[in-house]
């Protein structure tokens, strides 16, 4: 089979690329050689989707049976890119988000829940705020018609590669040691997926033809806050880190100690209404369709390992610009709040 995907080269279009030729498939990836290095095997072109010029060059003289879709934040990209598409392949995967629908995360959401009423014709640019993913999608119906188009709505994703920086922060944390800022309630469960496990579950319906909607995530409850944390504390080997657990309502209070949920404390998502289904998707259409996670405590080992591992390449994009660690985005709180907050909240798990 003959796979397109735009982007595949960081994190989840890595993934999809690792996916497709491992199960022996041609894949051609379409990136600006950026973010990272494409994999060994595939057919890399260069370029820019926002360029009508280098989208053409893609297409000319090229077909595929199926393009994977990881790399759209705008609806005008879609357009572009799927109007050039539509007749030189023959089904289009597209990933979305939970995002995309105007009931989360205040609300459960399925795949039939409302989205948000972003159209296809918004113009580029928008601000971030804007449910841009909706719009996307609409883009992706439109061009290819519901019988050639998949959606995922992903949930949050996480491991080896992580972009994100959410899974890498707590691990580097945890190695730091000391007393770590545990936030919120322990039994609070979570909805995080590996990165591979979402990438071969598209993989599979995108090889079948498989049409349609489907929230993809782990299934709720499988996991506690508490328990992500403990296991991170245990892959990064950090025998002398304390967990120090403050309730939700002290770090919520205003002033200058007020701490950002899911930024300053990665993934902390308060027991406030509107965030009352955050972790709660159903995902009951993609498990009856095969989807399978694996354990945290396995994604958490490789996260470790690769975070470990990877060597100063990684520090330097593939264009030869200086870059950052995956790990390095703007995540985590700073050390000197976390110890205010800790002396004046703090009780010892």
């Amino acid at each position: 089979m003959k796979i397109l995907l735009l982007g595949g080269s960081s994190f989840l279009g890595r993934a999809f690329a690792a996916e497709a030729l491992d199960r022996g498939h041609e894949v051609t990836t379409f990136n600006r050689g950026r973010s990272a290095t494409d994999l060994p095997g595939v057919e890399a072109v260069r370029g820019d989707r926002d360029s009508a010029d280098d989208l053409a060059r893609l297409v000319d003289g090229r077909h595929w049976d199926a393009v994977v879709d990881t790399s759209a934040q705008q609806p005008a990209q879609v357009v572009t890119s799927a109007g050039l598409l539509r007749e030189r392949v023959g089904h289009y995967t597209f990933v979305s988000s939970v995002h995309a629908f105007s009931d989360w995360p205040a609300e459960v959401v399925t795949e039939d829940s409302p989205l948000h009423p972003c159209p296809a014709d918004t113009p580029p640019d928008q601000p971030p705020a804007n449910p841009l993913k909706a719009g996307c999608e609409r883009a992706v119906l439109e061009n290819f018609g519901a019988d050639r188009a998949l959606i995922l709505n992903s949930g949050l994703l996480i491991g080896p590669y992580e972009n994100g920086g959410r899974l890498p922060w707590w691990l580097e944390r945890m190695a730091r040691g000391g007393q770590v800022l545990a936030p919120g309630d322990p039994a609070r469960t979570m909805q995080v997926i590996d990165v591979r496990d979402f990438a071969a579950f598209g993989a599979d319906l995108l090889i079948a033809g498989t049409t349609g909607r489907y929230v993809t995530t782990a299934p709720p409850g499988r996991l506690t806050f508490g328990e992500w944390l403990e296991t991170c504390r245990a892959v990064a080997g950090a025998a002398d880190t304390e967990l120090v657990w403050v309730a939700d309502e002290p770090l919520l209070t205003e002033g200058p100690d007020q701490v950002q949920p899911w930024l300053e404390l990665p993934l902390w998502a308060p027991d406030v209404p509107e965030l009352a289904g955050v972790w709660l998707a159903d995902t009951t259409r993609a498990q009856a369709a095969g989807l399978r996670c694996r354990s945290f405590a396995e994604t958490a080992r490789d996260t470790w390992e690769w975070l470990r591992t990877r060597g100063p390449a990684e520090d330097t994009t593939p264009d030869g610009r200086k870059g950052r660690p995956e790990s390095a985005h703007k995540q985590g709180i700073e050390p000197a709040k976390e110890q205010r907050l800790l002396a004046a909240h703090g009780r010892a798990a």
